[in-house]
């Protein structure tokens, strides 16, 4: 895939022409329009490129190519720095997370795709289909990329819902296993991933719909107010989740420990009637001189007859007592 998505200028909210890369300090010296490029992954050498032309700060580009970095937003003089996490399933059920960096100015945003992240050519077709929105500027392309951003972590955190379902079900109505618990922990580490990547847009939303941050206009602070709700119902989607999966995570544990329990009561209990058996052959078995039943002839089948007896009083007692 390219380094450069496109690099395009807008007048009016209407798309006006693409714009090379080293003449975007060109189309940036006419007030009124925007540049809005697309970077996918660039190279250090694109992304000097384009600390030049945007005139980007050292430390914000460093961030931006090096990538792995938290959700934050940074303020750069009068440019605005932002960094999202994004989130998809893969096909073996498991969490992707990509990173989407903007830098917002005067009269431009650029967007910088790292790791497993959708293409937002969407996102611009569909900017593009509304002129008399995109001519708010390029606060509104930032409002529509970060919704959505946050509207796609909607179907993983319900995916993880879906997967404490299953959880809970196997810990209520199927015998406790180790396996369980592993994805007990499994899931508790993708929750606590999305969690940290979730959190902080709650703060970054905040930031945003404050007046004193300069190129993100007021029209466009109600929108931001919108993703601002959406990060608030996913975070505490999360949470809940959290909690729940907790609580299964303890009664998983009192199961087992349960379980182990009554197999312990179990082996008492045999122990037990085992343990009657041998006492009486043992204590027959002994060099005595005078034994009782020894000289009866029916002696031996007596007590024969009342170990067995008395093994099956002890076998119906533990039974009923719910230790066999």
């Amino acid at each position: 895939m390219k380094e450069i998505v496109n690099c395009v200028s807008y007048e009016n909210g209407v798309r006006k022409t693409e714009v090379p890369l080293n003449e975007v300090h060109e189309a940036l010296e006419d007030a009124g329009q925007f540049v809005w490029i697309g970077l996918h992954e660039p190279s250090k050498h694109i992304m000097q490129q384009v600390q030049q032309e945007f005139n980007l700060h050292d430390l914000a580009v460093e961030d931006a190519q090096k990538a792995h970095q938290r959700p934050k937003i940074e303020l750069y003089g009068d440019i605005v720095f932002i960094v999202l996490r994004t989130a998809q399933k893969n096909a073996q059920n498991h969490i992707d997370f990509g990173e989407t960096h903007f830098f917002v100015g005067k009269n431009f945003i650029v967007v910088i795709r790292h790791g497993s992240t959708v293409s937002y050519a969407e996102i611009r077709a569909r900017c593009e289909a509304m002129p008399e929105l995109l001519s708010k500027g390029q606060s509104f392309v930032l409002y529509a990329i970060m919704d959505f951003i946050v509207d796609r972590y909607f179907p993983v955190v319900e995916e993880l819902e879906t997967d404490l379902q299953d959880i809970e079900e196997k810990v209520f109505k199927e015998k406790p296993s180790r396996q369980t618990t592993e994805q007990i922990y499994q899931l508790k580490r993708e929750l606590l991933d999305v969690k940290r990547a979730v959190s902080p847009l709650i703060d970054i939303c905040t930031r945003l719909m404050r007046p004193d941050i300069k190129n993100i206009s007021d029209e466009t602070h109600a929108y931001f107010r919108d993703v601002n709700d959406h990060a608030i119902r996913i975070n505490e989607m999360v949470d809940n989740t959290r909690e729940l999966l907790n609580s299964a995570l303890e009664a998983n544990f009192s199961l087992i420990s349960i379980s182990q329990n009554d197999t312990n009561k179990k082996f008492a209990g045999w122990a037990a009637i085992i343990a009657l058996p041998t006492m009486v052959a043992g204590f027959w078995g002994m060099n005595f001189k005078f034994m009782p039943e020894t000289e009866s002839e029916y002696g031996f089948y007596s007590i024969i007859a009342l170990t067995a007896l008395a093994c099956l009083t002890l076998y119906f007692l533990f039974r009923r007592s719910g230790w066999l």
